[in-house]
């Protein structure tokens, strides 16, 4: 199975969700729709929403999720790219091709003022607990494969440098960082 499919399976969630709902909502609406499939169906999306996941580990786009969220750890960045594919596709591939991007969607506009933090942690989980629903069982072990990248030789700077901070992410930083750097 390829993305198309998880991307078809998230937005059949989001179809039926109220316009606003979390990213958690996504997720749960997800499984719903997965439950009534059979365990081998359901599998075939594992590797699909790792590899979202997986493509979506990049540092600037971690920087992001700090700047949003006000940190972000290794579980927070998780979290946050959970919410971040629960968004949709076009949400997704912009953000994976220019992180600064966020800024212009509405979800992010509005943790800038209210201070909330964007989270999708449900999202990770998603087909394990479908799968896990449908059948008792774990997922196997080799659901999955594929690694996250070695993101240590990128780590250049300072997440609290807000000259670079800025430099990156203008536009971000002008929502996010209120003592000009």
């Amino acid at each position: 199975m390829h993305t198309d499919a998880a991307w078809r399976l998230i937005d059949e969630a989001r179809a039926g969700l109220p316009e606003h709902a979390g990213a958690n909502d996504v997720a749960a609406r997800m499984g719903a729709l997965l439950t009534p499939r059979w365990p081998a169906d359901i599998l075939g999306f594992a590797q699909p929403l790792r590899d979202l996941f997986v493509n979506s580990c990049q540092v600037d786009l971690w920087v992001a999720a700090y700047l949003i969220n006000r940190g972000a750890s290794d579980d927070g960045f998780d979290a946050f790219r959970g919410w971040l594919i629960a968004q949709g596709r076009t949400t997704y591939e912009r953000a994976l091709a220019s992180p600064d991007s966020l800024a212009g969607h509405p979800a992010v506009i509005e943790v800038a003022t209210t201070g909330e933090d964007l989270w999708g942690e449900d999202m990770i989980n998603v087909v394990w607990r479908a799968y896990e629903t449908v059948t008792g069982n774990p997922l196997p072990d080799n659901a999955t494969t594929g690694a996250y990248p070695d993101l240590d030789p990128l780590w250049e700077f300072d997440f609290d440098d807000d000259t670079e901070i800025r430099r990156r992410l203008p536009r971000l930083a002008d929502l996010f960082l209120r003592d000009g750097a």
